[in-house]
């Protein structure tokens, strides 16, 4: 009961949001209609158990003229149900989608809102594959919520119109057995009560585990899937280095936990539909059973046996929702938990920015960066950078060295904001633009023109000034492939990306250019051509360079090194600033 609570206390947080949007005439309208036609169709179901009585006594007492009457009748009300049932699922199908369209939009932006994609990453959260959560856990969600709430109403309303009918059967029928009659009130709800509580407690004790099952199933079908991807995002390497085979083996093991799983949920399903299958069996001859002797004893008529079977399913189906939808109901907790641990994982990532020890990154009104008492530490909560004093100037070119895994790259993200392990403050001049530029730039598939200029619009800038980019890059082939379609991560070399990388700067003109290795693929004079480039065309930018190349020396005037200082790491300024002790730049 607990866990049920719990479900449903989550259900109602993710769902009820949508319904108090923007959109929420709509989805309130559409879901009213839903089920205003759901009552409907059971009160169709009514008349229809009402024609039952009407239309077999007719064929038992050969009343022609009858006959043809309910037939009319029929065709009336089977006219109307479908045309119902088509709407019903019409606008089920629309209420879908809207609500659909706006969830996915609201996670896509609490996802990448404030960095939480990059954040989720760094802590570790077991949200894996957020592209599953996103693309297919939301669609799940809402067809199954819907479909749920609209069923179970219509099995509260059913239970309700005709227990009722049922209840008055029972006086008309009485309980014969061995031509012994016995006034039970209500016998018949009772007998349908007791099987479908029968049923419902067998179904949830055999099928209890498929709600773990499937949710597992779901998490090694992505993992699987995101692999898959990864394999084919780095083809290239795989095949240089003949890593097919290990691949292979990668691929068949993640595999074979898609099929052991699934072997258990196949185990699983066929004990649940063995008990299942057979309680609909006995559920279609049972109501027979139970009035046939007060049939035979000529009590009641055929048209009132048949209304008294109709009324009797109608009841015990209304009752036994849980063992209809048991394996539905499985699926559909499994991804309610599934878009719970999303969300949390996605708050626990924008709490990073609220805890006492983090980094704050403030504007101020001067025109340099400052690192006041910064210390960077490691999301194990070792220490990594400190600095305090230091100031990036404006219009400086700064060239930052150090060993590998001295945090150089650590630095530009918690400048740029989005790393959060540490304490201290980091100054940004109000209104300056950034832009980081790290080894491997990141392009989006799709035109050329909009890959150069991301994140910008792909209409932000004018084709002359794209192509004027990429040829003082070293590109002048591209320039007359603006407008083509590509996977350009995959389509060209590392050195034409950090070529292009460049001509994205030269385009957006930031007034501060961090450059994390984003020239090591090229060649020294190649290297060098765009440091000249980036002077001659950015002469206010302010660059900040991280590099190992001596030849990098000459493009910048500050030279700052990360030297080891007990167990972290602080900048030091080397050359003109030789003078400045350890930890500050000024």
């Amino acid at each position: 009961m607990n866990n049920l609570r719990s479900t449903l206390a989550i259900v109602w947080r993710i769902a009820i949001p949508y319904f108090r949007s923007e959109d929420k005439v709509a989805g309130r309208t559409l879901l009213a209609a839903v089920i205003a036609i759901e009552l409907a169709l059971v009160a169709i179901d009514v008349l229809v158990n009402q024609w039952q009585a009407r239309f077999y006594n007719a064929l038992q007492e050969y009343n022609w003229d009858s006959f043809i009457w309910e037939i009319g009748v029929f065709v009336v009300l089977a006219t109307t149900f479908i045309v119902l049932a088509v709407y019903q699922l019409y606008l089920n199908q629309w209420l879908q989608i809207r609500w659909r369209r706006w969830m996915t939009e609201a996670y896509l932006r609490r996802w990448l809102g404030d960095a939480s994609h990059y954040r989720m990453q760094l802590k570790g959260d077991a949200a894996d594959n957020p592209d599953q959560r996103i693309a297919e856990d939301v669609k799940q969600f809402v067809e199954q919520t819907l479909n749920i709430t609209v069923n179970l109403l219509s099995s509260v309303v059913t239970l309700a119109s005709f227990v009722v009918i049922l209840w008055g059967l029972s006086e008309a029928a009485p309980l014969t057995l061995f031509g012994m009659e016995y006034h039970i009130p209500g016998y018949l709800v009772w007998a349908a009560l007791l099987y479908a509580i029968a049923g419902t407690a067998l179904t949830h004790w055999i099928g209890s585990p498929l709600i773990n099952l499937y949710f597992e199933q779901q998490r090694f079908e992505a993992d699987f899937r995101f692999n898959l991807v990864r394999v084919r995002e780095n083809s290239e390497q795989i095949a240089v280095l003949r890593g097919e085979g290990a691949e292979q083996t990668l691929l068949a093991s993640r595999y074979g936990r898609v099929v052991a799983n699934f072997y258990q949920i196949m185990s699983r399903t066929k004990r649940l539909t063995a008990v299942t299958s057979g309680y609909a069996q006995v559920a279609t001859i049972f109501p027979y059973v139970i009035v046939a002797p007060a049939y035979f004893a000529k009590k009641v008529q055929l048209g009132g046996m048949m209304q008294t079977a109709s009324a009797f399913s109608s009841v015990q189906r209304a009752l036994s929702f849980f063992v209809n939808a048991y394996r539905t109901l499985a699926d559909w907790r499994s991804t309610v938990a599934r878009l719970d641990g999303f969300e949390m994982a996605i708050e626990s990532a924008k709490t990073l920015s609220a805890e006492p020890q983090t980094i704050d990154v403030v504007s101020h009104a001067g025109d340099s960066i400052e690192l006041a008492q910064l210390l960077l530490k490691l999301p194990n909560g070792l220490p990594l950078i400190a600095a305090d004093g230091f100031s990036i100037r404006n219009s400086e070119r700064t060239l930052l060295t150090g060993p590998s895994g001295a945090g150089k790259s650590t630095l530009f993200r918690a400048i740029a904001g989005v790393w959060p392990f540490g304490s201290g403050a980091i100054s940004v001049p109000a209104h300056a633009t950034l832009m980081m530029l790290p080894q491997r730039p990141y392009f989006p598939i799709g035109p050329l023109k909009a890959a150069v200029v991301y994140p910008a619009a792909a209409d932000a800038f004018g084709l002359d000034r794209i192509k004027q980019a990429l040829i003082a890059v070293g590109l002048p082939l591209l320039a007359d492939r603006l407008d083509e379609d590509g996977h350009w991560n995959r389509m060209l070399s590392l050195g034409e990306q950090q070529r292009l990388g460049i001509a994205r700067a030269l385009l957006h003109a930031p007034q501060y250019l961090f450059l994390d290795e984003a020239t090591a693929s090229l060649d020294e004079p190649g290297e060098a051509r765009l440091y000249q480039v980036i002077a001659e065309q950015l002469p206010q930018t302010t660059v900040v360079s991280i590099g190992h190349r001596s030849t990098l020396h000459a493009f910048h005037d500050r030279k700052v090194e990360l030297v080891r200082d007990g167990d972290r790491f602080s900048l030091r300024s080397t050359g003109r600033d030789a003078d400045v002790p350890a930890g500050s730049a000024e």
